[in-house]
């Protein structure tokens, strides 16, 4: 009476329909949980260059150098159904033209099993801190870091961690022979 194909599909749907069940069950098992954590950030050395930027415009605008210091734990926020975090420093600051400007600074992919606990400093900064005029010195910028969770079964999380810091950037212009000439220690 029943064909072998149509218990071959009696079978495929109820193993689609049990997996269906699973995912649900595993995204329902961690909706509610929080992924928050505190980050030490420092920052040392920030200097304002005024260059010509050749990737865009080829006019002269800011750019910002700095070294960062990150300290950071994560280990406890890979629980079984995150299978990665992808970590990012974004840098916020204000400028005439615009009342929020954010630069992304640093970034970096973790995958579960690997080591999730950072002690960098004085590293530098994965990508260029342009800025798009002139409105970098004296500015107070703000680093704050965040991380966006890539789960086994569910939503992409985005997290703000607790804890940022704040800086000023020189009011003067660093050209190329002092900066380098100040952070070998000659004067």
């Amino acid at each position: 009476m029943h064909s072998f194909f149509s218990r071959l599909n009696t079978l495929f749907a109820f193993t689609l329909t049990v997996l269906a069940v699973l995912t649900i069950g595993v995204f329902f098992s961690t909706f509610f949980e929080k992924y928050q954590d505190t980050v030490a950030i420092g920052v040392n050395k920030p200097i304002v260059k005024h260059m010509t930027d050749f990737s865009a415009n080829r006019k002269k605008n800011d750019l910002g150098v700095l070294q960062l210091n990150l300290d950071m734990n994560l280990d406890h926020l890979f629980d079984w159904n995150v299978k990665q975090l992808f970590l990012y420093l974004v840098a916020e600051y204000m400028t005439p033209t615009n009342s929020l400007n954010q630069v992304v600074l640093w970034d970096k992919i973790i995958r579960r099993g690997e080591n999730a606990r950072f002690n960098l400093h004085d590293i530098a900064t994965k990508y260029y801190f342009w800025d798009d005029g002139e409105h970098l010195k004296s500015n107070n910028v703000t680093l704050t870091l965040g991380w966006n969770i890539i789960s086994n079964a569910g939503r992409l999380i985005h997290v703000r961690a607790n804890g940022s810091t704040s800086f000023v950037f020189p009011d003067n212009y660093a050209t190329s022979r002092s900066a380098s000439s100040k952070s070998s220690g000659q004067e």
